[in-house]
């Protein structure tokens, strides 16, 4: 009887660990553990953490501009012996993505594509490779959004300053992925069913704006978007010959070489944080310049993939949280690649506050740092603070499982002590 009793309450326990612990998670994920660096109205202190962090963890060289309503009420550039400014060109990354869909967005705004038009319907140089999928389901949407299906989780491979680079289509049939595997560009899994990062896909739309447009995709995009916002310090052109471009480091510090890469649409381009600020001024506000309308930018920013029922990703736009209201999103788009290069654009629409860094030299900095931003901004973490969340909830986890196996303890010595008591005549 005492061992079937002693049973009962170790699965009693136990259940009830898995199910707190389960709840810490759970609750993670909405901020309970976490405390913001800044208050709610903190524009100064949350600066002030920042260049904090810029200073303690980046050997290489730094842009970060804090917008308060529209307003740039802080700016740090470092470092300042090697003359980082507004005017730094630094790499992008995948950042350049968000790039391409603001392109694809505004050939959609002229009728010239339709979101959910099959995307071999707009190729005649590249066909994607045959397979247990059908083809016509994958729409420029779904490749605006990473639910087409592809499953190449591209990543694009560096190339040396000495090598050629090779042609969009040499790219498609055959790309360097940076993961050093052989990659196929290809369906791999159902259209529309969900989420998977394809730098692939990005690729696709690039060939897709090289055929709509007749233009190869840099003269393009410097038509469309740069020249008109004056963007004039962005390009595509390889950094290592850009007189204004930062250097490059590793995460020590330690001077790094510049690599050139295949995939413009995907991660080619390069920038500096004055022009950044010209885009995110030019997207928050719906700028004429821009060529898309406040509606085609709302639509950049709604739901198109979700985890756990909470929107990421829209057409090309990541979506870090919801807004404090819950009525949109933070959203921008990151991007990061070796050897240390990391960058962040995130807005809030609700307040007009933004946040733009550039980093080479970290390999995450800028999005860490934009990670305590969006957890300031809406008390929410976001979608890439997975292992930020488990680790705050860690500590109640093991504390509330604690306080649980003290009360089974008390719970199962009193059931003892009454067994041992004989009843009395």
């Amino acid at each position: 009887m005492k061992l079937l009793k002693l049973s009962f309450v170790v699965l009693g326990a136990l259940t009830a660990i898995a199910v707190w612990s389960a709840f810490t998670v759970f609750v993670g994920f909405y901020g309970w553990w976490m405390k913001p660096v800044a208050p709610e109205d903190g524009h100064a202190a949350f600066f002030a953490e920042a260049t904090r962090m810029i200073d303690e963890f980046n050997l290489g060289n730094t842009a970060f501009i804090l917008i308060e309503a529209g307003e740039t009420v802080g700016e740090y550039y470092a470092r300042a012996e090697r003359a980082v400014d507004e005017n730094t060109i630094f790499p992008t990354s995948s950042f350049s993505k968000w790039i391409t869909a603001i392109g694809v967005m505004s050939l959609v705004e002229e009728g010239r594509i339709d979101l959910d038009d099959a995307v071999s319907s707009h190729m005649t140089r590249w066909n994607l490779p045959d397979g247990p999928f059908n083809e016509d389901d994958v729409t420029v949407r779904r490749l605006l959004s990473h639910t087409a299906g592809l499953t190449d989780g591209l990543g694009f491979g560096d190339y040396e300053a000495s090598e050629t680079l090779p042609t969009l289509e040499q790219s498609l049939s055959h790309p360097r992925a940076s993961s050093g595997r052989d990659v196929e560009i290809t369906v791999g899994s159902e259209p529309g069913k969900e989420f998977a990062y394809s730098g692939g896909g990005y690729l696709i739309l690039q060939l897709v704006i090289e055929e709509v447009s007749g233009q190869d995709y840099q003269s393009f995009i410097e038509g469309r978007l740069l020249k008109p916002l004056e963007m004039n310090r962005s390009s595509f052109n390889f950094i290592g010959d850009i007189e204004e471009a930062t250097g490059s480091f590793d995460p020590a510090g330690n001077p790094a070489p510049q690599y050139k890469y295949a995939a413009a649409g995907a991660t080619g381009f390069s920038t500096s944080a004055a022009d950044l600020m010209r885009l995110v001024h030019a997207v928050a506000t719906a700028d004429p310049a821009l060529g898309l309308s406040a509606e085609a930018l709302q639509s950049m920013r709604a739901p198109e993939a979700s985890i756990l029922g909470s929107g990421i990703w829209g057409l090309g736009t990541m979506l870090y949280a919801p807004t404090r209201s819950g009525s949109d999103y933070i959203y921008g788009h990151d991007g990061a690649n070796e050897p240390a290069i990391n960058v962040s654009v995130r807005i809030n629409p609700e307040t007009g506050d933004a946040y733009v860094a550039l980093v080479n030299g970290h390999p995450s900095l800028a999005s860490d740092i934009g990670a305590e931003w969006v957890l300031w901004q809406t008390g929410n973490p976001d979608f890439l603070s997975t292992d930020r969340v488990l680790k705050s909830a860690l500590l109640p986890a093991l504390i509330g499982s604690a306080a649980i196996l003290i009360l089974a303890f008390m719970f199962f010595r009193r059931l003892f002590n009454r067994s041992q008591v004989s009843p009395q005549s």
